[in-house]
């Protein structure tokens, strides 16, 4: 079973940093639901250090569900549960039918995905967000964003690039329009916060 999981090394090197920002902009209680948690170590990671709260991890893909599980399995934690098959254009989502009323979904986290899906998948995951959280409910973004009245880091165009030519469905977002989108959707947004290597967290609260 452990031998199904895989690794991202940028996740080392930015649950620390991301952790700080969750545990100040995060419900005191309730439910996580984690959007695309690719390989399942952000939610090993953040699900001990945020007892507080109930972490539900999601992936689209098997592998990946199954990279998620393993993780859990070497790195058990009380209030993280197994991982849900969740594609963000499929609705309804499988948590809207069966919410939990003790620990209903407060909060929504989103990490390295907008960049790495076609446009369209924005869209759908704040139509999602605008479904599933209450007033107040915090959608979290995470990754690289382009900002009309902020060059462009040299790292983050030669990424862009490098995505654009893996999949030109691909490609860092440009900070205003997913703001738009979110707000067509009935979130604000309430903050950016600068994060290491030129990404941003971006912070929205259900209206």
């Amino acid at each position: 079973m452990l031998e199904a999981r895989q690794y991202a090394p940028a996740t080392e090197r930015n649950r620390q940093p991301i952790l700080a920002v969750l545990q100040q902009v995060l419900p005191p209680a309730g439910s996580v639901l984690e959007i695309a948690s690719g390989t399942g170590e952000h939610a090993t990671f953040f699900a001990p250090r945020l007892p507080h709260l109930r972490w539900i991890p999601t992936e689209r893909e098997a592998t990946s569900r199954a990279s998620i599980q393993a993780w859990q399995t070497a790195l058990p934690s009380d209030n993280l549960q197994p991982p849900l098959a969740l594609d963000v254009s499929q609705t309804p989502w499988p948590v809207e039918a069966n919410q939990p009323t003790a620990t209903p979904i407060t909060a929504i986290v989103n990490i390295n995905m907008v960049h790495i899906s076609p446009w369209e998948m924005c869209e759908h995951l704040m139509s999602g967000a605008e479904r599933i959280l209450p007033t107040g409910g915090v959608l979290y973004l995470y990754g690289p964003f382009d900002q009309v009245q902020v060059p462009m880091a040299p790292s983050n165009e030669a990424f862009d690039r490098m995505l654009r030519d893996r999949n030109p469905e691909w490609g860092i977002r440009q900070l205003e329009a997913v703001c738009a989108i979110a707000q067509k959707h009935s979130l604000q947004h309430s903050q950016t916060i600068p994060m290491p290597a030129n990404n941003l967290s971006v912070i929205f609260h259900r209206q």
